[in-house]
C-alpha cells in the first residue's frame, strides 16, 4: 500500500510496483493518514510504502496506528535527509528508511527485503540508534526490566539470545537455526516484543545487550 501525498509520486511507484508483477501488486493507494487507516482493512497490505511528509501530516505519527490495523511492515520513503528523522522513523516501528533520490532498484530491493523480514538500514543509522536506545536502557530502573525478562519462556530466551549473538541473521536463517517455521518464529518475536516493551528487532538487539540476555554457546 503506498501513502504519498504528491500523486505524481504515487502513479510513479504503481508503476514500478506493478511493473514487478506476479511477485509484487499495489494493493491500494492513500494521499494522508485518514485516507490510509480507512483503507488498510480493505487493502490488508503486507508492506506500507509511508512518506514522512504529508502535507501538513507527519506520516511517523501514523505508523502506531497502521501498526495495531494491520500486521503490514512499513518501509518509509522519505525527501527528507534529516538524520534524527530516520531515527524517529525506526523507533516508531519501520523496519527501514529509503530516499526518494533511491534508484528504482533499491527501492524494489528495500520492498522484497523488508517483506523477507529484514531491516533496511545502514550501518551508520543502525550505530546511531543503538547508541540512543541504549541510553534510553540505561535511564530505566533494573527491577521493572527484570520483571519484563522474567516473563519470557525458556525458547524465547534463546531466541533473544540468538538475535542478540547475531544481529545480521534473516529470520529464515534464526528460524533453522531452531528447526521452526519463519511463521512460528514471527509470532515468538510478536510475544517477545511485547513482553520488553520493543517494536522491531533493532530495537531487540539493543535491549538484549544492554539487559544482558545472552545464553552461553
Amino acid at each position: 500500500m503506498l501513502v504519498d501525498d504528491h500523486r505524481s509520486i504515487l502513479w510513479g511507484l504503481e508503476k514500478l510496483i506493478e511493473s514487478e508483477k506476479p511477485k509484487m501488486i499495489v494493493v491500494g493507494k492513500a494521499t494522508n493518514c485518514t485516507e490510509a487507516f480507512n483503507l488498510i482493512d480493505e487493502a490488508q497490505p503486507d508492506i506500507i510504502l509511508l512518506d514522512i511528509d504529508l502535507g501538513g501530516e507527519n506520516g511517523l505519527d501514523a505508523i502506531p496506528e497502521l501498526l495495531a490495523k494491520s500486521k503490514a511492515r512499513i518501509l518509509v520513503l522519505t525527501g527528507l535527509r534529516d538524520p534524527s528523522m530516520h531515527n524517529k522513523a525506526m523507533l516508531a516501528g519501520a523496519r527501514g528508511v529509503i530516499e526518494k533520490e533511491d534508484t528504482a532498484e533499491t527501492i524494489l530491493k528495500a520492498i522484497e527485503k523488508v517483506h523477507q523480514g529484514e531491516l533496511w538500514i545502514d550501518r551508520v543509522t543502525a550505530g546511531r540508534l543503538f547508541v540512543e536506545l541504549s541510553r534510553n536502557s540505561a535511564s530505566q530502573e533494573a527491577d521493572p526490566e527484570q520483571q519484563r525478562i522474567s516473563k519470557l519462556t525458556a525458547r524465547e530466551r534463546q531466541i533473544v539470545s540468538e538475535i542478540a549473538r547475531d544481529a545480521g541473521a534473516t529470520t529464515k536463517t534464526i528460524a533453522d537455526r531452531f528447526h521452526i517455521s519463519e511463521h512460528t518464529l514471527r509470532n515468538h518475536l510478536t510475544s517477545i516484543y511485547d513482553k520488553l516493551g520493543v517494536v522491531n528487532r533493532l530495537g531487540l538487539y539493543a535491549y538484549a545487550n544492554k539487559q544482558g540476555i545472552k545464553l552461553p554457546h
